[in-house]
């Protein structure tokens, strides 16, 4: 595969800032960074983002992550891998993820099993976390980036 364009955040560098800041924002909102890692990885798998998959990996890895758990996290459902609170993160992602597939994008159930691991400042890092995720996929998506592009 090749890029159709670089990365629009190269082409317009002023995007970075404040992407970047919205990154460090969610990084401050108290989850252990292993469950952010976990939930860029599913929601750029969810997206079909080879370049945040790889980058994400490579993230994980150094948040720690073991490959027992990155190998696992597009089943996280049905291994044992994951805490209840990792569980409700990322059944939190894969909804917010895929808002049109729906009526009811976010169901209550799902919210409020997030809501019961996470205080309001942990549910919004995570929130935030996951928009920019996904506004992450989509640029690298259209755009056709690279995977192993970018080295962490």
């Amino acid at each position: 595969m090749r890029s159709r364009m670089t990365n629009p955040a190269v082409v317009l560098p002023e995007a970075v800032k404040p992407i970047m800041s919205l990154l460090d924002v969610a990084r401050s909102g108290g989850l252990p960074a292993g469950t952010l890692e976990l939930v860029h990885l599913r929601v750029s798998q969810i997206n079909g983002c080879g370049f945040c998959v790889d980058f994400g990996i490579r993230g994980a890895r150094k948040a720690g992550e073991s490959d027992e758990r990155l190998f696992a996290v597009a089943a996280w459902r049905d291994t044992p891998y994951f805490t209840d609170a990792e569980r409700a993160a990322l059944a939190l992602a894969e909804y917010a993820t895929r808002l049109a597939d729906r009526s009811d994008a976010v169901p209550d159930a799902i919210w409020d099993e997030a809501a019961r691991h996470y205080d309001e400042r942990g549910l919004a890092a995570l929130v935030l976390w996951i928009g920019v995720t996904n506004l992450f996929n989509r640029l690298n998506v259209v755009t056709r980036q690279e995977a192993g592009s970018v080295a962490l």
